[in-house]
């Protein structure tokens, strides 16, 4: 049976994606919520680029798998999983003229990371000041919109599809060996943005390997104020664990992990998930020891 690595991430990071602007404002991008609120975002992409440039300098990931040589930049023709990890997690796209290309779909797939607090509008104001006294010249302004918040995001590996395509097959080594990768790279996963190093590896993580293709937490991770601290809250949570599919529960096979000393609710936390709320590290092997498993190795 194909087996699912579903896990839903609360990090706390600053302005982590930005869109076009307008003359000198720096907009974060954002989704605006029915009653009015709005949500800053980092997008698949950008997530996606970090777990790759991550898996670049620390697995020596191979990058150099695009050319422009039918007019747009794409993964080239002669190239396969075999050789691209890139290829292989996140999928492509092969134009052919008059053909329609081939494509692979990803078999890692990420949602936004979705800010857990409101944007309230708060802008810094800056300018070039200290460089342009040098040379006796009027400062440039800008303005950029900021936002620190908790973030949540949630990630989907489907085990089976990973390292095969059409005629390809790569070993279960070779395949638990990149989802190994791709999991220690989640769990220090950071961006460099303007200047900034965002850490945005979990300070609370949720989820397992299961039987069925499904995001179970997207959606239901929210929080709660908790005097002047915010909490996780568990009710969507509980009540996502209770879901069961052909008689197996949700919560037969999910771990929490958890960063002591940032959530109100610690206590709380602790006593829902009692011995399956882990470190962060430990949620990690626990996966990987499933992982492992899973592929025989």
């Amino acid at each position: 049976m194909s087996k699912t690595v579903s896990m839903s991430v609360i990090f706390q990071a600053q302005s982590l994606n930005y869109g076009e602007g307008t003359g000198n404002i720096s907009e974060l991008k954002k989704l605006t919520r029915g009653n009015g609120s709005q949500q800053t975002v980092a997008s698949r992409q950008c997530l996606r680029y970090d777990i790759v440039r991550l898996g670049s300098s620390i697995f020596n990931w191979n990058l150099q798998v695009v050319d422009k040589s039918k007019g747009t930049v794409q993964f080239k023709d002669d190239l396969t999983i075999k050789e691209s990890e890139e290829m292989d997690l996140f999928g492509y796209m092969k134009t052919k003229e008059g053909e329609g290309g081939t494509t692979r779909p990803a078999v890692v797939r990420l949602s936004f990371a979705t800010s857990l607090e409101p944007y309230r509008n708060d802008v810094e104001f800056l300018s070039n000041k200290g460089l342009a006294d040098r040379i006796n010249e009027d400062a440039n302004i800008a303005n950029i919109e900021q936002h620190l918040s908790f973030y949540t995001y949630t990630i989907n590996i489907d085990l089976d599809k990973v390292g095969k395509d059409n005629s390809i097959s790569l070993d279960n080594g070779k395949r638990y060996e990149r989802i190994e990768q791709l999991l220690e790279i989640i769990k220090i996963l950071n961006r460099n943005i303007r200047g900034r190093q965002e850490n945005l590896s979990p300070l609370f993580i949720i989820g397992g390997v299961y039987d069925f293709p499904n995001p179970f937490f997207q959606g239901r991770i929210k929080l709660i104020n908790v005097k002047e601290s915010f909490g996780i809250d568990l009710e969507p949570i509980k009540s996502t664990m209770d879901i069961s599919v052909l008689n197996k529960k949700v919560k037969d096979t999910t771990y929490a992990g958890l960063v002591n000393g940032v959530f109100a609710n610690e206590s709380d936390l602790k006593s829902e998930f009692k011995e399956k709320l882990l470190t962060v590290n430990e949620f990690f092997e626990n996966i990987k020891r499933e992982v492992r498993a899973y592929y025989g190795v």
